[in-house]
């Protein structure tokens, strides 16, 4: 699966009642695709797949297929429960879906032997390919991802641990297995901090958040990431990344709430995140707020 331009992850808006606002959410993924993303993965981390059903997934999945309608590719999220992540990627699927990423199942830990048959089970369940989520209690062994890249229909892989050895050495296997069709990307939180050093293992793609939130700077980074413009690079990486990772810090969960804080700022009205995540407070949303200023103003 080719991606050309940076990877978006919209968040899912809620509205005053907690439901998801799927007018709302047509009117997010429009607006940033605007911006020209290079692939849209609705209802993965920065949409909150963790707190929603089953049905808002598919939901999501099917609201942002229809808006993107064949622009870009769309990658749904699926995962959790075994059960549950066979259903919806047969809902994405349905959705008009271009592929699935595969989150972690829910809660157990298995052996590499387990990981490895849940992804078989997923990719089994759909005509989709899938991409291998790399996270948590879900860590492929090198020799897993080699065996997984002999299914043509795992056809990516995206890196949460930040472990770049381990990293680097399922990039060679995988290539090792004459696959050259194979996505792979960092999925680290904030992932522009750590992407100079995932180019430098083979790994050129990159998730970003901060897309969501602010584009214009998103995009910015992505041009002299693409351009070599290092002194444009660090100059965005000093001026807004690192201090908006400092205060992403400050309480788990913001590397989504944050995103949400700042559409909020902005204007759109995506409504707060769910439990077991938090908003900011008015002290942090005012810290928000001058870091969103200092990245405009490096434009």
């Amino acid at each position: 699966m080719n991606f050309d331009g940076i990877l978006f992850f919209p968040v899912t808006p809620f509205d005053a009642d907690g439901r998801v606002d799927l007018d709302l959410l047509r009117t997010h993924v429009e607006t940033s695709l605007a911006h020209a993303p290079g692939g849209i993965f609705p209802a993965c981390g920065t949409g909150e797949f963790h707190a929603l059903s089953a049905t808002e997934v598919t939901q999501v999945v099917s609201a942002a297929t229809e808006t993107v309608a064949g622009r870009i590719p769309v990658v749904a999220g699926t995962g959790g429960p075994l059960g549950q992540a066979v259903e919806l990627a047969r809902g994405a699927a349905d959705a008009g879906a271009d592929a699935l990423l595969v989150l972690p199942p829910y809660l157990v830990g298995g052996p590499q032997r387990g990981l490895v048959a849940y992804i078989e089970a997923v990719a089994a369940a759909s005509d989709l390919p899938v991409v291998v989520y790399h996270r948590a209690n879900a860590q492929y062994s090198v020799e897993s991802m080699r065996r997984l890249a002999r299914n043509p229909k795992v056809v990516g892989f995206k890196d949460g641990t930040g472990d770049l050895a381990v990293a680097q050495q399922i990039v060679r296997a995988v290539a090792a297995e004459g696959r050259d069709d194979f996505a792979f990307f960092n999925g680290l939180l904030t992932a522009e901090l750590s992407q100079a050093a995932y180019r430098g293992i083979g790994m050129p793609l990159y998730s970003s958040a901060a897309f969501a939130m602010i584009p214009e700077v998103a995009n910015a980074y992505y041009r002299a990431y693409i351009d070599g413009d290092e002194e444009r690079r660090t100059a965005l990486l000093d001026g807004f990344y690192t201090p908006l990772v400092a205060l992403r810090d400050e309480t788990p969960g913001f590397g989504v709430s944050l995103i949400k804080a700042g559409l909020r700022i902005g204007g759109l009205p995506v409504g707060s995140v769910r439990a077991p995540l938090v908003d900011p407070t008015p002290e942090q949303e005012a810290k928000l707020i001058g870091i969103l200023e200092a990245g405009r103003a490096l434009l």
